[in-house]
């Protein structure tokens, strides 16, 4: 079923769209003239607070210019200035390599030799050129300086920001926040955003949650979430399983499985979704579990032809698989894995399965079976 955009969403896309037509038609001018403007406009259009205007110094928490002090070795104290600092929030150093000019010393690029790396990119075929590189990489470093000169009290903030201004913006995240090390966020591949991915409302979430929310973007805290969920949803499959009387190892062994099947689904092991749809079509006939589910493990087991998905699955070595078993479920139970499955378990470190098991299980039994298990070496074979 289709619906309609919000008025908000159509409000933000158009602003967007705006801010991108702006930027994007900009002709001249240098940094320092630019930077502050372009920033100022990007939090408008992502719908988050303007920086404040610049008062005190214990006050200038989100400010432009914002002051820190350099103390060298013979003692001499040199003010620096962080181009947009947001307090607990990130560090963000502009340059502007469009323009000729952009500041003295500065390893520039030209806008005829940019629009024709713009051209080339449309292509499909352009890269960066080398001296843009090095304008970033120093531009990150010296990002990375200044949250070395914070004043005292100031926690090292969880994100370090590089703007070419009307170009991209380079995100590096460290949410260990001690300040050591900044690492491309969320990855290599999708670290540079470019004016126009602003079009793209994960990238507007993504920038929003780094002005308003930072932390809310740590993969520790969302795998953390997945886990508690998923570990609510195997406790009571398990405490069925103990209450039917079956040995505490074989519900071990059972939920492993299904819960490596899950995984190795969503990684790619497995064709996208199959393992869901089996337990969607078997919650709707609970008789058909055994039968589906283990025919499934047992084609994963020497690989082959499974039956139950209608499609071919890779052989999983090891002996994971040489025990076909499918404890027999109810509709309700069922439904807790695949409600389990239909999280993405891209999300799950494969390490903590062992975890999942021991909040599973009931522990004494668990103490009396020693269920310390830790399958990391067979998801990683």
């Amino acid at each position: 079923m289709e619906t309609s955009a919000s008025p908000e969403s159509d409000e933000a896309a158009e602003r967007i769209e705006r801010f991108i037509a702006r930027w994007h038609a900009s002709t001249g001018g240098q940094e320092r003239a630019n930077y502050q403007m372009f920033l100022s406009e990007l939090a408008e259009a992502l719908g988050v607070a303007r920086p404040d205007p610049a008062g005190h110094e214990s006050a200038n928490d989100y400010v432009f210019e914002r002051a820190v002090k350099e103390v060298h070795r013979d003692g001499a104290i040199t003010t620096r200035h962080i181009d947009l600092y947001k307090r607990n929030h990130f560090v963000l150093e502009a340059k502007q390599s469009r323009w000729v000019g952009a500041g003295s010393g500065k390893v520039v690029e030209t806008t005829a030799a940019r629009d024709d790396r713009l051209r080339q990119d449309a292509r499909g075929s352009g890269r960066e050129t080398k001296s843009w590189d090095v304008l970033m990489l120093n531009a990150r470093n010296q990002a990375e300086g200044y949250v070395r000169l914070l004043p005292a009290g100031h926690a090292m903030p969880p994100f370090i920001l590089v703007c070419d201004v009307g170009h991209c913006i380079e995100v590096y995240a460290n949410f260990r926040c001690d300040g050591k090390a900044y690492d491309q966020f969320p990855d290599r591949m999708a670290f540079r955003i470019y004016l126009e991915d602003l079009r793209k409302p994960c990238v507007r979430r993504q920038l929003a949650a780094i002005w308003t929310d930072p932390h809310s973007l740590d993969p520790a805290r969302r795998t953390a979430g997945v886990t508690r969920q998923i570990a609510e949803r195997l406790a009571a499959v398990s405490k069925v399983l103990e209450a039917a009387d079956h040995p505490p190892e074989a519900v071990a062994q059972f939920l492993i499985r299904c819960l490596f099947t899950m995984f190795a689904n969503d990684v790619g092991l497995l064709p996208d979704q199959c393992f869901r749809d089996v337990l969607q079509r078997c919650e709707d006939d609970p008789s058909t579990f055994p039968h589906d589910v283990g025919q499934l493990w047992q084609a994963m087991d020497t690989g082959g032809y499974a039956f139950a998905i209608r499609n071919r699955v890779r052989q999983f070595n090891g002996v994971f698989f040489k025990n076909c078993e499918v404890l027999p479920l109810g509709k309700e139970e069922i439904g807790e894995l695949r409600r389990a499955a239909s999280y993405d378990w891209r999300d799950v470190d494969p390490g903590i399965f062992g975890a999942l098991l021991e909040q599973a299980l009931d522990p004494v039994e668990r103490r009396r079976l020693g269920a310390h298990y830790t399958p990391r070496p067979y998801v990683e074979r």
